[in-house]
This record gives structure tokens, sequence and C-alpha cells, in this order.
């Protein structure tokens, strides 16, 4: 047997007798304490655990789905100020060819190359003392390219002659 003896602070020395501990008596505790650590592990989590893990999922989830949809909002700005200079031109290009359709203002659309595009011009006489006579040809015209909530203007000014 072996004695102990253990004395806390100024209190008398207890004596306690302890009897030496088998290998199997120690295997055994080791294996009850591997089993309860794992009790407590396989507990699950707790509802706070739970709730701050949601919380954290809502905050990103909602920076994603709003990043993404102003992703998408520029990448139609983005397409429409490339394509609308480029329709612009192809529209102007096609009346200055056409000149009498020109005289009076128009408007439609750019075929199923384009869903959703549409154009107008408008054509004004521009009066200039500064020009005499060759000012009554001058034209000012202002075409307009649109798509849903974009719009682009382009002004320009051409001498055109009557046939």
């Amino acid at each position: 047997m072996i004695y102990k003896l253990t004395t806390y602070g100024n209190k008398k020395p207890v004596t306690s007798i302890q009897r030496p501990v088998s290998s199997i008596e120690h295997r055994i505790s080791s294996i009850e304490h591997r089993v309860s650590s794992i009790e407590r592990q396989a507990a699950g989590f707790t509802l706070i655990e739970v709730m701050v893990a949601m919380a954290i999922m809502a905050i990103v989830l909602v920076s994603v789905y709003r990043m993404h949809s102003q992703t998408l909002a520029m990448n139609t700005a983005n397409r429409f100020y490339t394509q609308a200079p480029m329709l612009a031109q192809g529209k102007l290009s096609q009346l200055e060819a056409g000149t009498s359709g020109i005289i009076a203002g128009d408007s439609g659309d750019f075929g199923e190359k384009f869903p959703g595009y549409s154009w107008s011009v408008t054509v004004e006489a521009v009066s200039s003392e500064a020009l005499g006579e060759v000012g009554d040809d001058l034209k000012r015209i202002d075409l307009t390219v649109s798509y849903n909530e974009y719009v682009y203007n382009v002004r320009t000014y051409r001498l055109i002659t009557p046939p």
C-alpha cells in the first residue's frame, strides 16, 4: 500500500490510502473517457451556434445576390453603350443614302438582330445668315437609339440638296 500525505495551506496534513491502479482499470477508464467525449461531441450544435451560422449565411448570400444583380445591370449598360453608337452610325448611313426619306421625322426598330432596340430621327432646317443660300440646305439631324431605359442621342448637321 502507498500512503500519500497531502497538505492544504495551514490545515493539518491529511492521510489517504491509495491503492495501485491495474492496467485493465486504466484501460477501462481511458475507454470511458473517450466514450464520454464522443457523447459530448455527438450531442450536436446549440441553438446559438445554429442561429449565428444562419445569420452569417444570410449576410453573405444577400451580399452575393446584390453583387450579382449589379453585375447584370452593368453588363446590360455596357452592351448598350457599345452597340448604340454602331447602330446609330449605320442608321445615319442608311438615311444619307436615301436622302428623300430623311426630310421628315421617322422611327422604327433594328429588326430581329437587335430585339428591343428602337430608333427615331427628327430633321429640322437650320437657318444661317453667314451661309446665305447654301444655308437653306443645311439640316440638323437628331437620331435617338433606345433600349429599355437606356437612351443614346446623336446630333449631326448635313447639307441635303433637294433632288
